[in-house]
């Protein structure tokens, strides 16, 4: 193989349309958040996206000795300490027995002294619809205000839906949505998740994939998910293989094309997921939600690349403010991560 490529940091960098419409959709994201709490009808204020906890857990990354040695550099221990957060990647909680087949599972890595290493909030899906930052922010600000205003803003998305269309009808787009269909009954342990955007590697960039070992896609079937999650844990131990992709060259490894998949960089294994049996957090701990998954307060050799990437980094920051500042009020508790 050749050489990976190395991290630009123009690989991020917006145009002032986009940044302008950044600070709109900044403000629709504390609007949302602020009104959170009566949008899902819960006693708390939620995240304006994976809102909905389905069980948070601590787990152990095992690193493989059989990792290149080029990326011992950044794996310089046998394991280290997680935490992972299980959710639904819906706005709206809803309590329903079955939930949109579209889940997370949020990592958070530290070291042995507790101090955060990297965060990387992963989904069940690999892809993302959108390429265009300006159309994204305008979608994504319209769902917001669609959830705040209902009816009034029912237009706007709309019309910000068909401007999303084009991008959704590439082959691997359409390959990935109807594998996701014909799952989307099976166990949220038992599919594959991914980062979707690249991460920094050092000076080189990487994709992420968690791939299950041994899971049961049948699982559950009769129970809702935070339920099947919990009797799951009560028995059994999970295991998953991490995987990562290089980035070696941008046609087909694109950084800032993320509604196709990568090709031509062969997976490789750098270590174990490991989640024992009884390592569910107390669901019931307000502080579950106050935990932060943000993949920029991660050490900077290790965060997100790319424009789209980018606007994660001011939405987490106004979520993870706004959200703890009403849960305070709401609850007089502060978060310990």
């Amino acid at each position: 193989m050749p050489n990976p490529l190395k991290y630009n940091k123009k690989f991020d960098e917006l145009n002032e349309e986009e940044k302008m419409l950044l600070e709109i959709n900044k403000k629709s994201i504390a609007d949302f958040v602020e009104q959170s709490s009566s949008i899902s009808d819960v006693n708390y204020a939620t995240r304006n996206a994976h809102a909905k906890t389905y069980a948070v857990a601590k787990g152990t990354f095992w690193i493989d000795p059989g990792i290149p040695e080029s990326l011992l550099p950044f794996f310089d221990k046998e394991k280290f300490d997680l935490t992972i957060r299980f959710s639904n990647a819906q706005l709206k909680i809803k309590n329903s027995k079955k939930d949109l087949p579209a889940y997370g599972f949020a990592v958070q890595i530290r070291d042995e002294n507790n101090n955060l290493l990297s965060n990387y909030p992963l989904v069940n899906f690999p892809l993302f619809p959108v390429n265009s930052v300006s159309t994204f922010l305008k979608l994504f600000t319209a769902i917001n205000h669609f959830y705040i205003k209902k009816w009034s803003s029912l237009f706007p998305l709309i019309t910000q839906i068909f401007k999303v269309l084009p991008s959704v009808l590439t082959g691997s787009f359409i390959k990935n949505g109807i594998k996701l269909i014909s799952k989307k009954n099976d166990f949220i342990l038992s599919f594959d998740y991914h980062s979707v955007g690249a991460y920094r590697l050092g000076d080189h960039m990487m994709k992420i994939k968690l791939s299950p070992k041994s899971v049961d896609k049948n699982i559950g079937k009769k129970e809702n998910t935070k339920n099947a999650l919990k009797n799951f844990f009560h028995d059994n131990d999970f295991t998953a293989d991490v995987l990562i992709q290089l980035c070696y060259d941008l046609k087909d490894q694109p950084i800032n094309k993320l509604n196709v998949e990568w090709k031509n960089s062969p997976f490789i294994k750098i270590g174990e997921v490991k989640i024992n049996k009884g390592s569910l957090l107390d669901p019931r701990d307000c502080s579950n939600e106050l935990l932060s998954f943000n993949p920029f307060e991660s050490k900077a050799i290790f965060q997100p690349v790319g424009k789209i990437q980018k606007l994660r980094d001011e939405a987490y920051k106004v979520s993870v403010q706004t959200r703890r500042k009403i849960n305070k009020l709401l609850h007089g508790k502060k978060s310990e991560l």
